[in-house]
């Protein structure tokens, strides 16, 4: 690894505070773009306009999609800004480029009656691992939480009492969710016994909340793969994805008259912005929403 680029990794750890996955996918984008220079002749202080316009040619003719070219465009930039600084590079050549305009993609997110199927459903499973599949839903839903932070969650994050959930959320900010009457129930059914069971399993005894069925700390790929097993379980197959449970929560939220502001704080976003994405509501909503509340629509219906 070149001394920029270690040096810059530091600085996303120690001084900006990154999580390591950051860390890790900013590492492969500026390598992905190294790899271009070094194929093309060429050094990372080589870099202009029709160079950068080349790279991002290359990537959408491989197949990378506009979104993941505009991803790398933003770690590149940094990258090069932090060059500036460091008197590595006199000048930030990635100022210069406009990133790939994107289509906005609403997530899907759930009816509230599929939910309550779903969780109806699940409870009625015979297996072993219902009480934990079954909290996991829950959880998802009443909380809002990315997987990545589902599955760091740790006994001593749930304060069952009060029904209030500590998260770490994106670069190790903390905030406080609240959760459901349902699902403190859901977590209860699960913490009382099932995961008593599950820690008794493992050779090495872990604090996290969730846990795969030989007792070891649950992975995102693990909890994708666990959603799946309940579609296959319950008969229920409504393209279960951590996101989709989450988009759930922040849409059915907005339906109920909760504001962006206490949505986005409860989602962990930093920007507004991304929470007009998250809350994007169907058209017949809109319909409903306007039918029960303009006096002269309702009048005329």
């Amino acid at each position: 690894m070149n001394r920029p680029l270690a040096e810059f990794k530091l600085y996303l750890k120690n001084q900006r505070n990154y999580s390591e996955l950051t860390v890790k996918n900013y590492e492969e984008d500026i390598e992905k773009f190294l790899a271009f220079l070094s194929r093309q002749g060429l050094d990372m202080f080589e870099v202009d306009e029709f160079v950068i316009r080349n790279f991002l040619s290359e990537e959408l003719a491989s197949g990378v999609s506009k979104r993941s070219c505009k991803r790398r465009l933003c770690s590149l930039r940094h990258f090069y800004r932090f060059m500036v600084r460091e008197k590595y590079a006199d000048e930030n050549p990635f100022l210069l480029i406009d990133s790939p305009k994107l289509e906005i993609r609403y997530p899907n997110a759930l009816y509230k009656e599929q939910v309550q199927e779903l969780l109806t459903l699940n409870k009625e499973r015979k297996d072993y691992l219902m009480p934990r599949d079954q909290a996991i839903i829950s959880t998802l839903y009443y909380t809002g939480l990315r997987a990545a932070e589902l599955v760091s969650l740790t006994i001593q994050s749930v304060d069952m009492r009060n029904r209030l959930i500590t998260v770490i959320g994106k670069g190790n900010k903390e905030r406080v969710v609240p959760f459901s009457k349902e699902c403190k129930e859901d977590l209860l059914n699960y913490t009382d016994k099932l995961r008593k069971e599950l820690v008794a399993r493992s050779k090495e005894p872990s604090n996290k909340l969730f846990l795969n069925f030989k007792g070891e700390e649950l992975t995102t790929r693990g909890l994708e793969a666990i959603l799946k097993s309940i579609e296959k379980k319950t008969g229920l197959f409504l393209g279960l994805h951590p996101h989709v449970l989450r988009h759930s929560f922040a849409t059915h939220l907005l339906e109920n008259g909760a504001d962006l502001r206490t949505i986005q704080e409860l989602l962990g976003h930093v920007s507004i912005n991304a929470t007009q994405v998250y809350t994007h509501i169907s058209e017949e909503s809109m319909k409903e929403t306007y039918l029960f509340s303009h006096p002269r629509a309702r009048k005329n219906k």
